[in-house]
């Protein structure tokens, strides 16, 4: 027993070490050039005519990562804990309506709901759709709870909405609008509610003029508020189509007869616009958008290959948008407008002319000089890495994966040679380089995984020698680290 418990350390340690931070890449401070100078001047900047590569990697509107950010943690509401309540959906057959349920159940949104409330029409029939082995496995029957309706279609009473202090209001049929007055009265004189969000589906050709009203009447509730109309559902999964928004209350905002969306997208916008801070006291109409030239569709296409989560993405949606990203492009429009023909103004006085001209002249300060260059890309691609990071560390944090007691400090630097890993591939992403995500991580993950093969064996040889000089080990020695190491 002395014996496998010494062997257990001493190989756990090993595996710990062949995960040990360690450098991710060679460093390039003992490779500069000593023909290269770097002067500051003050003589500007003029055209300059590139390659098309290198033109393309700066026009945002082609190459929409230059324009991104990397992912941030976006702001939630504050107030989205307690119980929340579900009104005007489980009624059909055809389908569970449970997704909605599901994203408020998330253990990675921002949600902290106790109580999970589905007010319906029948409780039985909702229990035989919500009551799900799924349902099961992520906790949401812990929380699930059913209340009846006095009848059919009816919004909860007073008296039903007290302990409740997220309301989620789901129409796809009668006068919508005057239901939406209807919510608001009830909430204002509901003292537990603070959010109220309200799903109008099916929101067609509706009158402008009565939904200013309806969105005035949402106003003078006093309750934070977040309503998302959209066209006919369909069952098409979430994310599939971009969407474009407008204000639900202005003439841009009234949806066509024709007009589709995406049942599942139109429960994640609403859940989205309940959960974030900058869907607070927001009324909006959702279409769904074809044109894959569309800036929104471009858009929402960068976000997501930038790493953007769909809160991320919504986030940014509602808060910057479209608009900006067409003003970003308008101006660098202004800016160069002799780019088609390889010809743009820049900032980076680096690229001057003259400039170069005295690189080519001086070989004097080339190795501080150019150093302050690349340490400025070493520490953009560790900052990268330490948000990396940070979201891991939160990402299994909430999944219950991090080991009881460490911290994020420590996290880090476990993960540090992996988080170095993806601060250099998304450093070159954001720049425009050249960039293969799926084939570098597999290499990566086949690099580390030699690397602890070697460490192992190492450590199988060291004990073995160390066991051996004190003659603790036996005849059978090797056979014990054998089996030990296939353990």
């Amino acid at each position: 027993m002395k014996i496998s418990r010494t062997l257990m350390a001493f190989i756990a340690t090993a595996s710990v070490s062949a995960f040990a931070p360690l450098p991710a890449f060679t460093s390039t401070r003992s490779h500069v050039s000593s023909e290269t100078v770097l002067y500051i001047s003050s003589w500007g900047t003029k055209g300059k005519s590139v390659s098309k590569e290198d033109m393309e990697s700066k026009n945002i509107e082609k190459n929409i990562q230059a324009y991104l950010k990397a992912p941030e943690p976006v702001e939630a509401r504050s107030n989205i804990d307690g119980t929340v309540m579900v009104s005007g959906l489980v009624r059909s057959k055809e389908r569970t309506d449970q997704f909605i349920f599901d994203l408020l159940n998330n253990e990675e949104s921002a949600f902290e709901f106790s109580k999970i409330v589905a007010f319906v029409d029948d409780v039985a029939f909702a229990k035989k759709r919500l009551l799900s082995r799924s349902a099961r496995y992520t906790g949401l029957l812990n929380k699930l709870d059913f209340v009846e309706a006095s009848s059919a279609g009816s919004l909860p009473k007073a008296e039903q909405l007290e302990g409740v202090k997220s309301w989620v209001a789901c129409f796809d049929q009668g006068d919508m609008l005057a239901m939406v007055q209807e919510v608001a009265s009830l909430a204002k004189v509901a003292p537990s509610v603070e959010n109220v969000a309200i799903l109008l589906a099916n929101a067609v050709e509706l009158d402008s003029a009565k939904a200013t009203a309806a969105v005035q009447a949402l106003k003078d509730s006093g309750k934070k508020y977040s309503l998302v109309a959209v066209g006919k559902l369909e069952d098409h999964p979430e994310g599939k189509i971009p969407y474009s928004f407008k204000e639900f209350d202005s003439a841009e905002g009234v949806l066509s007869s024709e007009a589709i969306f995406s049942r599942d997208e139109a429960m994640r916008m609403i859940t989205e616009c309940l959960q974030l801070e900058c869907g607070v006291d927001r009324a909006l109409t959702f279409s769904e958008v074809y044109d894959v030239n569309a800036t929104e569709a471009k858009l929402i296409k960068g976000l997501r290959e930038a790493g953007y989560a769909r809160p991320q993405e919504v986030d940014h949606m509602l808060r910057d948008g479209p608009a900006k990203y067409q003003a970003a492009i308008d101006d660098f429009r202004q800016k160069n407008p002799n780019y088609k023909d390889g010809y743009y103004t820049t900032e980076a006085w680096w690229e001057d002319e003259k400039f170069q001209a005295s690189v080519r002249k001086s070989s004097l300060r080339a190795q501080e000089e150019i150093q302050k260059v690349k340490d400025a890309r070493v520490e953009k691609i560790e900052e990268i890495a330490k948000e990396w990071a940070k979201r891991e560390y939160f990402r299994q944090s909430m999944a219950g994966t991090v080991e009881d007691g460490m911290t994020e400090a420590q996290f880090t630097e476990s993960v540090w040679e992996r988080a170095i890993f993806e601060g250099d591939l998304k450093y070159r992403q954001m720049n425009g380089e050249v960039a293969d995500p799926e084939a570098e991580l597999a290499d990566f993950k086949s690099r580390q995984e030699r690397k602890k093969e070697a460490m192992l064996k190492r450590a199988k040889e060291e004990l073995k020698e160390i066991l051996a000089e004190e003659d603790l080990g036996g005849e059978d020695l090797d056979a014990k680290l054998d089996s030990l190491e296939a353990s």
